[in-house]
């Protein structure tokens, strides 16, 4: 799951833990997630613990973690039972907030910049960023697909990361799960639950 976990890294870098309002423009939301974050991780003041808290927050209210849980369960999700399915999403949230959390440090030195943004559909707008790890790495390309169904709502569905999409990636590794266990849900869930209780 190591590459989902850039994706969670890379949010953790971009949110806002303030209760600033946003834009309704994409390329707007993400430049104000963006500065927000920075100021807020930067703060000493703050302990790891109520930056964690802001972090699931503002998790909570700006990613589509249900659409997310979805599209990760792939297929499967068409023909389990709604039981399982509950189960699942309320499972994968806990393990989404957990991994977030736990990989949690301090991006605040890191340099980057919105670079612009392309509108794909009514429903979705790709925006283009730029990151310069804190350590002296290279550049690092990072696209994000914003859900803009509710025009007044944005949300983040995805990171496409040097081209790679991220939320893609962790279907595949969930599916990998799947066939190793005879598409048993249940198998997924254990699996997840045991990250989370680690």
């Amino acid at each position: 799951m190591r590459k989902f976990e850039i994706f969670l890294i890379s949010i953790c870098l971009f949110f806002n833990i303030s209760a600033y309002s946003y834009s309704t423009d994409p390329q707007e939301f993400v430049n104000k997630l963006v500065t927000e974050a920075i100021s807020k991780l930067s703060n000493k003041s703050l302990t790891e613990d109520q930056k964690a808290e802001f972090i699931k927050k503002i998790a909570l209210e700006n990613v589509d973690i249900k659409a997310l849980s979805l599209y990760t369960l792939g297929e499967l999700r068409k023909s389990s039972n709604k039981s399982d399915i509950d189960n699942f999403k309320k499972t994968f949230e806990r393990y989404f907030l957990k991994s977030l959390t736990s990989r949690l440090s301090d991006y605040s030195s890191s340099e980057f910049k919105v670079i612009g943004s392309e509108q794909k559909s009514a429903n979705y707008t790709i925006v283009n960023s730029e990151i310069v790890p804190n350590d002296d790495g290279p550049e690092i390309k990072v696209d994000w697909r914003v859900f803009t169904k509710d025009p007044n709502k944005p949300l983040i569905r995805d990171l496409i990361v040097e081209g790679l999409s991220l939320a893609r990636t962790q279907k595949e590794e969930f599916a990998s799960i799947l066939i190793s266990s005879n598409n048993d849900i249940n198998v997924l869930i254990q699996k997840l639950e045991e990250f989370i209780n680690n």
